[in-house]
């Protein structure tokens, strides 16, 4: 295992207990049931996806574990707000079930949560396994020979590890119960489509291909919608 692997592990390992913490740290008790299911759902994608990297794609594994060479400024703050913005969901999602802030939701809308959420780790794992310059932030891979990608849900839309995030986005705070989580919610999915038109931007002017691409494949998130 390379150093740069075990970097990545590492990362995300803090970023696990780091959710963990937002959870029950604002619930503040042991017994509430969406935040287990939460995280049991998200260390069941995090073990499929290492199997299924780890085993074929490690490369990709080293490039996500680091902020290369060209990465936009701009990309830097928008990834700021991502991740504030989904500790903010998880903590006031905790806050809403400790103190009742707006009632429960009814448990149905809860498991429909999770659904959509489980329904969006597939889709996130299917576009790194098929674009093996799936970084974490937006920048052109000339050192890795970055060329444009155009398989697996590629075919359908441009951004479709966004499109996961969306739905997966969308359904966090239904999934957790609280209607007060909507509200960073609403933050990060507005600060997704930036980051979408911005990368999208990027893309068409600064890699060679990926206009001609963009011509084929008309959708970036939606197909048929956006």
């Amino acid at each position: 295992m390379t150093p740069a692997i075990r970097n990545r592990l590492a990362q995300i390992g803090f970023l696990v207990l780091l959710q963990a913490a937002a959870l029950f740290i604002s619930v503040w008790r042991w017994d509430w049931w969406n935040a287990w299911f939460y995280l049991g759902l998200y260390l069941m994608m995090l073990a499929c996806n290492a199997y299924i990297l780890l085993g074929r794609h490690k490369e990709l594994v080293e490039e996500r574990s680091q902020i290369g060479e060209g990465a936009k400024r701009w990309d830097k703050v928008i990834g700021l707000i991502t991740g504030l913005g989904g500790f903010a969901i998880l903590a006031i999602a905790g806050l809403d079930e400790r103190f009742s802030w707006a009632g429960a939701l009814p448990l149905g809308i809860q498991i429909i949560g999770f659904v959509l959420l489980g329904l969006s780790y597939p889709l996130f794992t299917w576009a790194m396994v098929s674009n093996k310059f799936f970084s974490t932030i937006v920048r052109i891979q000339k050192d890795r020979g970055h060329t444009v990608q155009t398989g697996g849900p590629y075919r359908y839309v441009r951004h479709p590890g966004y499109a996961s995030l969306l739905f997966s986005y969308l359904a966090m705070p239904f999934a957790l119960g609280s209607l007060w989580a909507c509200l960073p919610m609403a933050l990060l999915v507005a600060n997704l489509f930036l980051r979408t038109t911005l990368e999208d931007r990027t893309l068409q002017s600064e890699l060679d291909g990926y206009r001609e691409y963009a011509g084929r494949v008309r959708s970036r998130l939606l197909p048929g919608i956006w």
